[in-house]
């Protein structure tokens, strides 16, 4: 089996550019072109074009370029609402994630997704949470505050531990039922 292209795409007299055999390995695409040279970073798709994606975001699920150092931020932003909850009963789970946007922001896209989408998504549980304590006091409604409180209460715990193992892998993890404030 050749590892070379039909003569309709490069001349057969030029050397490979990376030494070894022509056109083989993840640097060049079937048409000997290097993947540089290509928009967008080659026929896998790589990242959008800037005016394609609002805010700087990549799509969701993408592995933006990250270091160690960014994902473990993106992680401590995804499970700060829970220091949060600890150091004040519960009600400001909302700002451990509003710190970490104000102070770290600026270190890529990982991090101010993960920052802005822990914090937008606390409010919103925020929200359910101060709906349930007015159906609780009126005592006719307390079962639907208790049902508010339990469906707040979880999906904050499983959303935001997914939110973090994504965020361990490099990815960009969208909360759903957020109200869009930071962004």
């Amino acid at each position: 089996m050749s590892t070379t292209p039909p003569d309709d795409f490069r001349d057969q007299s030029e050397p490979p550019p990376s030494g070894g055999q022509p056109w083989q390995g993840a640097g060049y695409s079937s048409q000997g072109q290097p993947y540089a040279e290509q928009p967008y970073g080659g026929p896998q798709g790589g990242y959008p074009h800037p005016g394609q994606q609002p805010y700087g975001y990549p799509p969701y699920g993408q592995r933006p370029d990250a270091s160690n150092d960014d994902r473990t931020i993106a992680v401590v932003a995804h499970l700060s609402p829970f220091i949060g909850i600890v150091l004040s009963a519960g009600l400001l789970s909302f700002l451990a994630p509003l710190i970490v946007w104000f102070v770290w922001r600026d270190r890529g896209p990982l991090v101010r997704n993960a920052a802005a989408s822990a914090f937008n998504f606390n409010v919103t549980v925020w929200v359910a949470n101060a709906a349930g304590w007015i159906c609780a006091a009126t005592i006719f409604l307390l079962p639907v505050a208790v049902i508010l409180w339990a469906v707040a209460s979880i999906a904050q715990l499983v959303l935001s531990i997914k939110g973090a193992i994504a965020a361990n892998r490099g990815e960009v993890y969208r909360y759903p039922f957020q109200v869009p404030i930071l962004r």
